[in-house]
């Protein structure tokens, strides 16, 4: 649900904040007031857009943060899947979106504050929000969703789920068997080819590390003569040159320091560490002095061994190029290698199997299909007499609502094809067989076209809520908005719009924007939107109304500003009688 709503700078809204209740939430106020302005807001932060003319005159950007708890087990599901394979998921159930729109510059949206681009937050938004009236928000008018609604409604999701599953495994057989039916040519040529591969990788006998190794070993080889006689020097600046008559090593000159120091030390015993240390370093250079000698007298230049190397190294660069650039690559390469060989070696006998069972297999899934396809069906009779019930309940008695299921058929040797039991071929989907489109007449005697063809925004709106409450306990769409939803109804059908809407909200968040004190009536919460004006700026605000206050609101709702006596009245009946019903009628 929506628990908190930040507006800045926005329209005609200097600054709101507004918590919304569980339930039905219903939003007035006097036309112009700015009420809709909270409805804009939404759809602004839900797709990442807003025009320039939104931003409020005199500020440069308008700022809008909506945060939504995840409650509803389907959507929550959902959404958190959506979130956690785009690194989105948050520290709880709270998801947070926000956008700053600025003047000049691109507006960046964000999901729990990091930005995401507008169509991944639309694919948010879409699991999030219907919003009903002048909006895209409208998952009911997306053909693309009409087989989710149907199948929900149904209860056929996990039989569809376990179709698509095979249909999975069809696909992956059907492109092993395309693989193994190459011409005998073609399969000829490349068998010899991993043969060569094959056998070229094991002469080789390729070792983890090696290449390291090998680079290591070359600079030694190509450096050997260098090396030797740097060593000689180091030896001789450490002992000395023997051939020299006069020693000037650094051990001599070191270890004569020795026993001056030591006289010292015996008149100030605090000098003994410093003469341990300088005795301790006179014999490790000895040491050292004697390993880079037996370093050096090792080196020896072995052009022989340097051929080897160069030709190892080089044979190793060549099978970069061939079979992955580090040496664990070209091992994986021959595993891989020998394990299609193998396969491909068995080609004909796999390849015949796995036909016997690709065609067993089409023949389960035909099987799936058409029973499937029988569910649907069922259901979407059920659906129709459903929603066209809704429908006269709001004054749209004569509008005639069409779940169509259609099927492509296809020829027996069709490979997108899947045979039924009573031998026709169908195309499928991982979804099954059927098209599913919601249509709608609303004149007698004119076709049946597609939801969105239906002009009139308050026929979309009142037939959105005759399917929103048919579908309700299927659809998982958390939150339903309802703006204009009562444009051209009387109060007769706002008490009954009022009902529906107040009965979907024992399943989802709903919030409504409407004119018609009969639809208020029903409001678990109610809110109302005023101009306040400060100086030559007006400004939008929205206050959360107590009883005494939705009596006023509705009274002026039916006779005005200055309301009368009767007024109040009626609109205390009104409140009181939908408190009545929906602690009896409308719990049945």
């Amino acid at each position: 649900m929506l628990e908190e709503l930040s507006v800045k700078g926005f329209g005609i809204i200097e600054e709101i904040k507004w918590r919304p209740a569980h339930g039905f939430n219903v939003i007035t106020g006097e036309t112009g007031a700015g009420k809709s302005l909270v409805v804009d807001a939404v759809e602004a932060l839900l797709s990442g857009q807003a025009r320039e003319e939104d931003i409020r005159f005199g500020s440069n950007e308008a700022n809008i943060e909506g945060i939504f708890s995840l409650e509803k087990k389907e959507s929550k599901a959902q959404l958190e899947k959506l979130l956690e394979e785009k690194g989105l998921g948050g520290d709880d159930d709270a998801l947070l979106l926000s956008a700053d729109f600025r003047r000049q510059g691109r507006t960046t949206p964000r999901v729990n504050r990091q930005a995401v681009s507008r169509s991944l937050l639309k694919e948010i938004s879409a699991a999030l929000v219907d919003i009903h009236g002048q909006s895209e928000h409208l998952s009911l008018l997306n053909k693309s969703h009409h087989l989710d609604f149907l199948d929900a409604y149904a209860h056929t999701l996990e039989k569809r789920h376990a179709f698509a599953q095979k249909t999975g495994e069809l696909h992956q057989m059907e492109r092993e068997i395309q693989s193994l039916s190459r011409n005998e040519q073609e399969l000829a040529r490349h068998i010899e080819l991993l043969t060569f591969q094959i056998d070229e990788l094991k002469k080789a006998d390729l070792q983890e590390g090696e290449e390291e190794t090998l680079t290591q070993e070359l600079t030694l080889l190509t450096s050997a003569e260098k090396l030797k006689a740097a060593a000689y020097d180091v030896y001789r600046i450490l002992y000395g040159d023997e051939s020299a008559m006069n020693s000037s090593s650094a051990i001599d000159k070191a270890g004569q320091a020795v026993p001056l120091l030591k006289q010292i030390a015996e008149k100030d015993p605090t000098l003994q560490p410093k003469l341990n240390y300088l005795e301790d370093a006179v014999s490790g250079l000895e040491e050292l002095a004697r390993e880079i000698q037996t370093y050096g007298d090792n080196l020896n230049y072995d052009p022989e061994r340097l051929e080897e190397v160069q030709t190892r190294l080089e044979l190793l660069k060549s099978f970069k190029r061939k079979y992955g650039n580090t040496i664990t690559e070209m091992l994986n390469y021959l595993a891989k290698a020998e394990k299609e060989l193998a396969g491909l070696a068995n080609s004909d006998e796999r390849r015949a199997a796995l036909e016997i069972e690709r065609e067993k297999l089409r023949i389960e899934l035909g099987v799936a299909a058409s029973k499937l396809s029988q569910e649907r069906t069922k259901a979407a009779r059920k659906l129709e007499t459903a929603v066209k019930k809704e429908l006269a309940e709001l004054g749209m008695g004569r509008v005639d609502f069409i779940v169509s299921i259609t099927q492509a058929a296809v020829a027996a040797t069709a490979a997108e094809g899947i045979p039924f039991p009573d031998g026709n071929f169908h195309k499928y989907s991982s979804s099954g067989v059927d098209e599913v489109a919601f249509l709608a007449s609303t004149n007698p005697g004119e076709p049946a076209k597609a939801l969105d063809r239906i002009a009139s925004t308050g026929e979309i709106s009142r037939f959105m809520l005759a399917l929103k409450s048919a579908l309700a306990e299927a659809d998982t769409i958390p939150i339903l908005i309802f703006d204009e939803i009562d444009i051209g109804i009387g109060g007769r059908s706002g008490e009954v719009i009022g009902q529906k809407l107040w009965k979907l909200s024992l399943h989802h968040q709903v919030i409504c924007v409407t004119h018609l004190p009969q639809i208020a009536a029903f409001a678990d919460a109610q809110y109302r939107v005023s101009k306040q004006t400060t100086g030559d700026r007006t400004a939008s605000h929205i206050e959360t109304l107590d009883k005494e206050m939705r009596f006023k609101e509705l009274a002026a709702m039916i006779g005005g500003p200055k309301y009368t006596t009767s007024a109040l009245n009626a609109a205390k009946e009104l409140i009181e009688g939908a408190e009545g019903w929906k602690k009896g009628k409308g719990k049945l």
